[in-house]
């Protein structure tokens, strides 16, 4: 067979890398930060609290958690850390937007490459007619390879992996966030259950205060030193009391049943808080004088936001690309023959480029634009939106921590005075000095105290994890072989062929995305 002539070949070659060469068009707006016009002026003041503060933007905030010195929450942590579902899921959508990055990625090759072949048996028969019948089989084959390469040349496909690739550092990110609500999840849970235990605890002391009480005038009564009124208001505030119980146990089980949900367990006894039930523990706040805006805006939910404005932004260029030509370089490459013989066997040999162009889209194309940039604005307002309510998040923690603080010292003492009242009371009945009305009032507001006391206490941890949820902490950056538990990945493994993504690590990126001085400079 005659090979094809080369000429065409090199005028199809140089075709080719003369548009490659063009095809560094790129449209669409590329990043910009969205501007938070007030951040960098933005303090949070704890109305006066004194003390040098901390410098926050030093402090680690990693493992925050330890500050309470409780080895039953740290385990907690560090068991949901490795068992939760939430943060399987979020590991698993970073494999899922790995995936897509590199389906992005694959469009800057060749899109079409088919490979095409057929055989079939052939037998025609003649019927009729003066001419000699002359009946024939044959098999006939034939192959053939086309290929078809779209070319960048408006960017769409660069767009489109600047879209994939800021949607993966989102995922990160969002992974990211996920560990720090989780760890302060943990937290909240495990002291609302220590706080539970306590006002059980309180109550039954109470309980049995008035236990004694009852018991004291239910003699009396029976002696006929005194009336059945003392008996009865001393029965009714005795199982009053108790009756507080059965509610708070019933929360002592929901509260950890919800822990047991975060750790991806079935209802059921942990371990970790069967231990000693020691008295809630006593944390120096955080002190803060202000909030630097570059810690604020490294918050994990709010740089996956800014990934996601990124994401979107780069979806306009893809929509404008629409309004120009498609250049597509087509080749293919045939071979068809069959077993009559006699019969040349035929090899076929096409090259060149194809223009395809909307010309009259009757405004779809103009209207996806618009639909991009509404869709990029909506994400816009929503990064700013979460940017307010960090730092709402933040100062309310903060308020919250210093006034908890000062309303425990007037607690304080305001339990010891109604223990005080209490013994006045009794001592002042025994003697005949007082009704028995003195001393229920005494033994109610000694229980009322007592719990408020022990409710302030458990509000003052929550403000202090509160705040270290506000200021983003409690986030590692996770390796490729944590993100997913072991047992996991191998089931993943044995049903689809993962390659290397299972294994490969993560990419150090940028915490942020970079805008287009940067963006060009990071090229």
């Amino acid at each position: 067979m005659t090979p094809p002539p080369r000429r065409p070949l090199r005028y199809a070659a140089l075709l080719c890398a003369g548009l490659t060469l063009n095809a560094c068009t790129t449209l669409g707006p590329d990043y910009q930060e969205p501007e938070v016009h007030w951040i960098e002026d933005w303090k949070t003041v704890l109305h006066g609290r004194p003390g040098e503060p901390e410098e926050l933007s030093e402090a680690d905030l990693r493992f925050w958690w330890e500050v309470f010195d409780d080895p039953a929450l740290n385990q907690l942590i560090e068991r949901a850390r490795s068992e939760s579902p939430t943060l399987r899921i979020a590991g698993l959508r970073i494999l899922e937007s790995r995936a897509q990055l590199g389906i992005a990625a694959s469009t800057l090759y060749p899109q079409q490459q088919q490979i095409g072949g057929g055989i079939g048996y052939i037998y025609n028969k003649q019927y009729g007619g003066d001419l000699p019948r002359d009946n024939q089989s044959f098999v006939g084959y034939q192959a053939g390879f086309n290929l078809g390469w779209e070319l960048d040349f408006w960017g769409r496909f660069k767009r489109g992996i600047e879209s994939a690739d800021a949607a993966f550092f989102a995922s990160v990110a969002n992974q990211q966030d996920a560990q720090v609500l989780l760890s302060a999840q943990v937290a909240d849970l495990y002291y609302a259950y220590r706080t539970t235990q306590w006002r059980i605890v309180i109550a039954e002391e109470n309980a049995a205060i008035q236990k004694r009480s009852y018991e004291i005038t239910d003699r009396v009564y029976k002696s006929g030193e005194k009336s059945e009124l003392d008996l009865q208001q001393a029965r009714t505030q005795y199982l009053a009391t108790l009756s507080t119980i059965p509610s708070l146990q019933i929360t002592l089980v929901q509260t950890r049943n919800a822990l047991n949900a975060l750790l991806g367990h079935p209802p059921g006894e942990i371990p970790e808080l069967n231990g000693k039930n020691d008295k809630l523990p006593s944390v120096e706040p955080l002190l803060i004088k202000d909030i630097p805006a570059g810690l604020l805006l490294r918050r994990p939910d709010l740089r996956a936001a800014a990934w996601q404005v990124a994401t979107q932004s780069a979806q306009i260029g893809i929509a404008e690309a629409d309004f120009y030509p498609s250049i597509t370089l087509l080749g293919s490459i045939g071979w068809s023959g069959n077993t009559l013989s006699g019969t040349p066997g035929t090899g076929s040999l096409a090259i060149g480029p194809g223009v395809t162009w909307n010309v009259f889209d009757y405004g779809r194309i103009t209207n996806n634009v618009r639909v991009q940039d509404a869709r990029l604005q909506q994400l816009i307002e929503q990064y700013k939106s979460q940017v307010i309510q960090a730092a709402r998040e933040i100062d309310d923690a903060a308020i919250s921590m210093v006034k908890t603080a000062e309303q425990q010292l007037i607690l304080d003492e305001s339990v010891d005075a109604a223990r005080r009242s209490l013994d006045l009371a009794n001592a002042r009945y025994r003697e005949g000095y007082a009704s028995f009305q003195r001393v229920l009032d005494a033994q109610q507001s000694l229980f009322s105290q007592a719990e408020r006391q022990l409710v302030n206490e458990g509000s003052h941890i929550a403000s202090i994890i509160a705040l270290y949820k506000a200021l983003g902490g409690g986030w590692l950056a996770t390796p490729i072989d944590q993100l997913i538990p072991e047992k996991l990945g191998s089931s993943m493994e044995e049903r689809t062929d993962w390659g290397n993504l299972l294994i490969e690590p993560l990419p150090d990126g940028p915490a942020r995305p970079p805008t287009a001085p940067e963006a060009s400079q990071h090229e």
